[in-house]
């Protein structure tokens, strides 16, 4: 890793926190402790992303508990530059489990785009969350009522410049996303096609669209969070450009 590694991981991850908002953060020494009645791992997990200051063990405690009181599992979000160093053997031995490996990319805004082209037919961007977004993308991800309601809450909450963003085709909703602009960065999130719309392009002619939408608001980065078993996410994103900055995952415990 190089010198200025952990300042772009800790600026992405801190980006990343503020486009996604839980609906509770507790500050627990360095640590960052995330709720959001359990949907998502992002908005229910333990961002290590600053020094701590007490021993290990004494953190390790304090979140466990309150996880506990909340009746939801301990969930680390780690990269390599989490604090302490060592958290994640730490986490290992104390019985958490890795899941969801996940590249963060990156793409220069100043650099190569996907030619623009003309605005895409059934494109519809909104920079107000709506109640008829919030349906659409619970469709296309089959939420339940309940994750439908608190993703809603959750996003409700977005301080940055926001764009919600639909696509239409066939006389209904075929793809969906939410992209988020904040000091020269623009974030992409919930990018997501109906099952039976997928490689027909719909995904990139939205992301084109949002790259756009971010660039046009004085964003010179965008990033985005790609799980690596999404092999279709992962070629489509390439061709757009991106790039992998670094990697996270989650340590949960058994």
């Amino acid at each position: 890793m190089s010198p200025a590694a952990p300042l772009l991981i800790r600026r992405l991850e801190e980006l990343s926190l503020n486009a996604w908002p839980a609906l509770a953060t507790v500050h627990l020494d360095g640590w960052l402790l995330r709720f959001a009645d359990g949907f998502t791992r992002r908005a229910n997990s333990v961002n290590p992303l600053y020094p701590i200051t007490r021993p290990l063990a004494a953190n390790l405690a304090a979140a466990e508990a309150l996880y506990a009181r909340r009746g939801l599992p301990v969930v680390f979000k780690l990269t390599e530059a989490a604090e302490p160093a060592g958290l994640d053997a730490a986490l290992a031995a104390r019985g958490y489990a890795v899941e969801a490996r996940t590249s963060v990319q990156v793409l220069d805004l100043r650099g190569r785009l996907p030619p623009e082209g003309a605005r895409p037919d059934g494109l519809a961007v909104s920079d107000r969350l709506t109640p008829a977004w919030s349906e659409a993308v619970a469709a296309l991800r089959g939420l339940s009522a309940a994750n439908a309601a608190t993703q809603h809450q959750m996003l409700s909450q977005l301080v940055p410049s926001a764009a919600f963003a639909t696509l239409a085709a066939e006389s209904q909703i075929v793809a969906a996303g939410l992209a988020v602009a904040e000091d020269g960065c623009a974030g992409f999130f919930d990018i997501v096609t109906h099952p039976d719309h997928r490689g027909r392009g719909h995904a990139q002619r939205l992301m084109a669209a949002l790259l756009t939408w971010g660039r046009a608001r004085g964003a010179h980065t965008a990033y985005l969070q790609v799980m690596l078993t999404n092999q279709p996410a992962l070629r489509l994103y390439a061709r757009l450009g991106f790039a992998q900055a670094y990697q996270y995952w989650y340590r949960v415990k058994a």
